[in-house]
C-alpha cells in the first residue's frame, strides 16, 4: 500500500509508525481512513493534540465513543468531520434541494439498495460497512431522527458477520425508510428512491451521467365525484432528468474539510451528524442481534 502511494506520488513523505505523526507539530489537520475499530483511539489522540480531525464512516462503533469525540472537539475548539460522502454528492444535493423547495411534495417514504458481490469484510458486517451512507442520506432528506429501528439479516459465509441486512426506520410522523445492504448479491446496485406526494425521485449512482430521474407520478384527490373510485385518480406525467455537476464527490468532501479548517466553519457532516448515524447503527445492530425486535432510539 505504502509503496504504491510513493510510486504514484514521488516525494510524498510516508510512514508506518503513527507515533511519528503524533509527535510532530508542523501540521494542523488529519484525515483518518483506517479500520473502523481504530477510529476512536486515533481520532481521540489527534484531537487531544489540537488537530482538526476528519474521520471516515462510521465515525465510531459506540455511542459513548461518539459522545466523547464530540466533547473533545468542543473542548479543544477543533473541527470534527465525518466522511458521509453522499452528503457532498451533486446528485444527492440536487434532490435535497428539490425536497426543501417542495418540488416532491410531502415525503412519504424512502428505500435504498446498496449491494454487490465481493469485498467481504472479516471484522464488520454489511450493516456497518455499507449502511452509514444510506442512513446519512435518509436523515438528510427526512431532516429528522427515526423513533425506532427494525433490522434483520443473516450470516451465510462467516459466523457472526452478516452478509445481507434489511433495516427499516420508522419516524414519529409516520414516514419510513428501508435499507437493503449486501456483499453477497449478483448485481452491483447503488440506488435511492424517494417517494413524495407530488413527485418521485430515483438516484442511481451506477449511472455515469444521468444519475437522477424525477417521475411526475402521484395520486390526485378530486373534489367532484359520485363514487369513491372517482375520488382518487392516478397521475402519470413526464420523466425529468435534471442536469448535475460532474464533480467527484470525494474531491468536494475533502475541499469542504479544508475550507472549514481554513475559515473556522462547522462542517455539514460534523461530529454531531456522525453521532446521529452511529445512534441509528447501534439501534439497528441491537435489533439485528435480537432477531428483528424493534429498538427505540
Amino acid at each position: 500500500m505504502i509503496s504504491g502511494i510513493v510510486t504514484e506520488y514521488p516525494g510524498l513523505e510516508t510512514t508506518t509508525d503513527i507515533e511519528q505523526i503524533y509527535n510532530r507539530d508542523d501540521y494542523d489537520a488529519v484525515i483518518i481512513a483506517t479500520q473502523p475499530e481504530s477510529h476512536y483511539s486515533i481520532a481521540k489522540a489527534f484531537l487531544l493534540r489540537g488537530k482538526h480531525t476528519f474521520v471516515e464512516k462510521p465515525m465510531v462503533l459506540s455511542l459513548d465513543q461518539g459522545v466523547d469525540l464530540n466533547r473533545l472537539a468542543k473542548e479543544q475548539r477543533r473541527i470534527l468531520m465525518v466522511g458521509h460522502i453522499l452528503e457532498y454528492h451533486p446528485a444527492f444535493e440536487k434532490v435535497k434541494q428539490m425536497i426543501d423547495d417542495g418540488d416532491l411534495g410531502e415525503i412519504y417514504y424512502i428505500y435504498t439498495s446498496r449491494v454487490n458481490f465481493g469485498v467481504i469484510r472479516q471484522t464488520e458486517n454489511s450493516l456497518w460497512s455499507f449502511a452509514p451512507h444510506d442512513i446519512s442520506v435518509i436523515l438528510m432528506f427526512m431532516n429528522q431522527q427515526p423513533m425506532k429501528v427494525v433490522c434483520t439479516g443473516q450470516a451465510f459465509i462467516q459466523p457472526g458477520i452478516e452478509d445481507v441486512v434489511f433495516t427499516t426506520l420508522h419516524f414519529a410522523d409516520g414516514k419510513m425508510a428501508h435499507i437493503h445492504v449486501s456483499w453477497l448479491d449478483p448485481h452491483k446496485i447503488r440506488k435511492v428512491t424517494v417517494v413524495g406526494s407530488k413527485k418521485m425521485a430515483v438516484i442511481d449512482d451506477m449511472e455515469s451521467t444521468e444519475k437522477i430521474r424525477i417521475y411526475d407520478k402521484g395520486v390526485n384527490f378530486t373534489g367532484n365525484y359520485t363514487a369513491y373510485g372517482e375520488y382518487l385518480t392516478l397521475r402519470i406525467g413526464d420523466i425529468l432528468i435534471p442536469n448535475t455537476k460532474n464533480v467527484e464527490p470525494l474531491r468536494l468532501e475533502c475541499q469542504h474539510f479544508v475550507d472549514c479548517v481554513l475559515n473556522n466553519k462547522n462542517p455539514r457532516s460534523d461530529g454531531e451528524n456522525g453521532l446521529q448515524v452511529v445512534r441509528v447503527l447501534n439501534a439497528a445492530q441491537e435489533s439485528l442481534k435480537q432477531g428483528g425486535v424493534p429498538v427505540k432510539l
